[in-house]
């Protein structure tokens, strides 16, 4: 395995953090009857933690199709590198930082790693498409 596909589980692994971030502050919101119970009523209103984590999460799903794709075919067409391997780490770790950013309300700092977490998928892109 290339050291971009590790980093490309890394991010899964990052994936299910963000799954379960917002269901634990959730949970200690409404309690686990709730959770467990078919919701059919609203709960109590969402916190504004579980907020943040919930459009963490919204963000993190719009690009991990997108660093996915880019990995696999880098992968595939065998241009994998040093321009695909700083770009995947780039993603990665900017992708790592966002989440605990915005949670705690640091939006400059939030947008700045989300713009880093792009610029590691442009690497990739560039990897891919620049002969």
């Amino acid at each position: 395995m290339t050291p971009e596909l590790y980093l490309l589980t890394a991010t899964l692994v990052l994936a299910i953090i963000h799954v379960m971030a917002p269901a634990a502050f959730r949970n200690r919101e409404t309690g686990s009857e709730y959770n467990m119970g078919p919701r059919d009523e609203q709960g109590p209103p969402v916190g504004i933690i579980t907020a943040r984590l919930q459009r963490a999460q919204k963000n993190f799903y719009e690009t991990l199709p997108l660093f996915i794709a880019a990995v696999l075919i880098a992968h595939i067409a065998g241009k994998t590198g040093t321009l695909t391997l700083t770009g995947a780490w780039l993603f990665v770790l900017a992708r790592f930082a966002y989440l605990p950013l915005y949670a705690i309300g640091q939006g400059p700092f939030r947008s700045i790693s989300w713009g880093i977490s792009m610029l590691g998928l442009l690497l990739v892109l560039v990897a891919v498409i620049v002969p």
